[in-house]
């Protein structure tokens, strides 16, 4: 079906950034990968395809695990497909902050593998482990240039 391979594309497709990130950071087209979201801002275009095309609803009380558990137990794929999505633009978002800030802040790209890997995977572990590579630099609370 044409919405799987919409879905493969940017599943797959990501892991091309998330290479460029944590491979070749000070590469001129990584450095303009950072320096503005096309990334997320494509990714989001994915998102509303998929959000717009399920026919299942998305509508539940967000204030409730019982409600949002339901939701996922009773969402069909574009739903599901959205919910990634949303999860990939922000998670490499925050990357891009991280690696950014990090180069601003002289942090060693060695000390960011495991942040960024971190954030690709568990996304806030790795906002987390990146605060704490800040903290053991001391450069937690240095300006950036």
């Amino acid at each position: 079906m044409l919405y799987e391979i919409i879905f493969n594309l940017f599943n797959s497709g990501i892991l091309l950034f998330w290479l460029l990130l944590l491979v070749f950071p000070n590469m001129s087209f990584t450095q303009k990968v950072m320096a503005f979201p096309w990334v997320p801002l494509v990714i989001s275009m994915g998102y509303i395809y998929f959000l717009t095309s399920t026919t299942g609803t998305f509508s539940t009380d967000l204030s409730s695990l019982t409600s949002l558990t339901k939701m996922f137990q009773n969402a069909e794929p574009r739903g599901v497909a959205a919910g990634w999505l949303h999860y990939l633009a922000f998670d490499f978002w925050v990357g891009c902050w991280m690696l950014k800030n990090s180069q601003e802040k002289n942090v060693k790209h060695l000390w960011m593998i495991l942040p960024l890997l971190s954030t690709l995977m568990l996304g806030p572990v790795g906002i987390l482990l990146y605060t704490l590579v800040l903290l053991t630099q001391k450069k937690l609370f240095t300006k950036s240039i």
